[in-house]
């Protein structure tokens, strides 16, 4: 355990094929605290790394430059400090992002959807694209070895939520978070629920990520080396009629260092239709695409894209 409530899982045997007891407790953490931590991922270090270098070298930069890639309408790019709030009466977050999402191999991205647009890479940082496309196929992959794990955990057929998975909706962002003064009590990131399917984090060993239990008390999900830290999504749970758990969380950065994460957002094709009855064979609160589930989330969270231009 990394501490009293977030287990740690081998996910090697289910990658390997032999996924019935990864499986299992898959399906416990999801259905309790909605958060674990995964080893035997099989990302390698070396994309981890170079990911790392290439997020820290566009932070970094100056504003006038990463303003050259300011965000899109369809969520791409540059998101700068004081561009998100966790929620209408709270603060906005210290931390500032770079996102961006699925390509072909010519760079191009399909214009079917309000969250799906061009990547916008920084002409000044060469080795950005190749660093985060990397990045996004590796942890892509363990997203849906995960997706297959919990289907199987509720013996369904591991394809169950991959049906529809061809062009997905997912995002990946470099999060960035500055230095908070001792004592500080803004949020890096405000307590806040995660909107999509499932959220694939590789933290770094500064720490500050705390999980609020079922009693109400905010504990620490600190750096295990190793390791990617996973949680369930408000869409998953809905998916699965809150069987599986959307857990509250929350970043303050508290150790005077700079802080970087990387994070994958899954989400499968927008036309996938989020239908509890086929999965749990409860009707919940009904079927929605992903597409227009996210699309109304998102409204909400991200004021600039009504006004950004796509």
């Amino acid at each position: 355990m990394a501490n009293d409530h977030i287990p740690v899982i081998d996910m090697a045997p289910l990658i390997a094929g032999d996924g019935a007891a990864v499986a299992d407790a898959l399906l416990s953490a999801s259905q309790s605290v909605g958060f674990l931590y995964v080893k035997g991922h099989g990302i390698p270090e070396a994309t981890i790394s170079e990911a790392r270098a290439a997020a820290f070298d566009f932070f970094r930069a100056p504003a006038a430059d990463k303003a050259r890639v300011g965000v899109s309408g369809a969520h791409r790019g540059w998101l700068a400090p004081g561009g998100a709030k966790m929620a209408d009466d709270a603060a906005p977050d210290l931390k500032e992002s770079f996102i961006w999402g699925l390509q072909d191999s010519a760079g191009q991205t399909p214009a079917d959807h309000p969250l799906r647009g061009q990547n916008r890479w920084p002409p000044f940082l060469p080795t950005l694209e190749g660093a985060a496309m990397a990045y996004f196929a590796a942890a892509h992959t363990v997203a849906r070895h995960l997706m297959r794990g919990f289907a199987l955990g509720l013996g369904k057929p591991d394809d169950t939520f991959l049906k529809t998975d061809t062009a997905p909706l997912s995002r990946a962002s470099f999060v960035y978070y500055p230095p908070q003064e001792a004592g500080g009590t803004r949020f890096g990131v405000g307590p806040h629920t995660d909107f999509g399917v499932l959220t694939v984090l590789c933290q770094d060993a500064v720490g500050g990520l705390e999980v609020q239990t079922v009693a109400g008390d905010w504990v620490a999900a600190p750096p295990i080396e190793g390791t990617l830290i996973v949680n369930v999504g408000d869409l998953l749970s809905r998916w699965t009629d809150g069987a599986f758990v959307s857990t509250p969380h929350r970043v303050v950065n508290r150790s005077g260092r700079e802080r970087l994460s990387l994070v994958l957002a899954y989400d499968p094709d927008p036309e996938t239709v989020i239908d509890p009855a086929a999965v749990v064979g409860r009707p919940g609160e009904g079927p929605i695409t992903c597409g227009d589930y996210l699309v109304a989330r998102f409204a909400r969270a991200f004021a600039y894209r009504a006004a950004a231009a796509g």
